[in-house]
């Protein structure tokens, strides 16, 4: 497929205006060629990664990731990481370029925190009023507070999250930003919903969620590797011819008891 015509399709859906400000989106290294067929989709493009290309049966034409490949530019960041230069160096010399879609992917319909919501099966799913990449939902039906946390880790495929208890002991309907949105509790507690889920929290914000006596469940961040799975589905809709590969490679940080 014209790899033009296909960005375009792309950006339509996801437009890089709905980027988060300061975001860094689009095409991270490399040069993009005039076709695509192979396309290859991950959360994070690392070291793990670049070792995987070696297996995959086609050389991809393009790796897509969701978390930008490089925050900022070039010459700051290599300055500073010597690991991520090696392996921008390495995948350059390969001829692939590596091209990113962030908070406009979060933020836009169908993206990651629609299919977040779809894999929660919530009904009703709307935007929050007050925030514009949070979705908010009704269960299909109440649900005790920890059989609530069971259900999303079930969903989600998480061996654990840490529950802030705060609030209702009766779950109708919850809202969620997947990745780094705590701050936004608020802006679900305002609008009525019963908990809110996101993740990476720092202290503070939970004391914060505690004081105004509100529920939270924090999931972490890796709950986003969602995005391999509904950008392929999205990829495939525009062109069924595509060859698309994926790797889901991380996983949550070991729990110690």
């Amino acid at each position: 497929m014209n790899t033009i015509k296909l960005l375009r399709n792309l950006s339509t859906r996801f437009p890089k205006s709905l980027k988060s400000r300061g975001d860094r989106v689009g095409l991270m290294t490399g040069r993009l060629p005039e076709s695509v067929n192979n396309i290859l989709l991950c959360l994070d493009f690392d070291d793990i990664v670049y070792d995987k290309l070696k297996d995959l049966k086609h050389k991809p034409d393009l790796i897509l990731t969701h978390h930008p490949f490089i925050y900022g530019t070039k010459y700051r960041i290599f300055q500073r990481d010597e690991v991520k230069k090696d392996l921008c160096e390495r995948i350059d010399k390969l001829g692939i370029p590596v091209y990113s879609m962030h908070t406009n992917f979060d933020r836009g319909r169908g993206g990651m925190n629609d299919a977040l919501t779809e894999a929660l099966h919530l009904k009703d799913v709307k935007r929050l009023e007050t925030a514009s990449m949070a979705r908010g939902g009704r269960l299909e039906k109440p649900m005790e507070i920890h059989e609530f946390a069971k259900y999303v880790n079930k969903c989600l495929g998480l061996s654990y999250s840490q529950l802030v208890h705060a609030g209702k002991d009766m779950i109708e309907t919850a809202a969620i930003i997947g990745g780094g949105g705590s701050r936004e509790y608020k802006n679900a507690m305002m609008e009525g919903y019963d908990i809110y889920i996101s993740g990476d929290t720092p202290h503070h914000v939970r004391r914060e969620i505690i004081a105004y006596h509100y529920n939270y469940l924090d999931v972490s961040h890796e709950v986003e590797k969602i995005f391999v799975y509904q950008m392929k589905k999205i990829l495939l809709e525009i062109d069924p011819t595509l060859n698309v590969e994926i790797v889901d490679h991380e996983e949550l940080p070991e729990l110690i008891d």
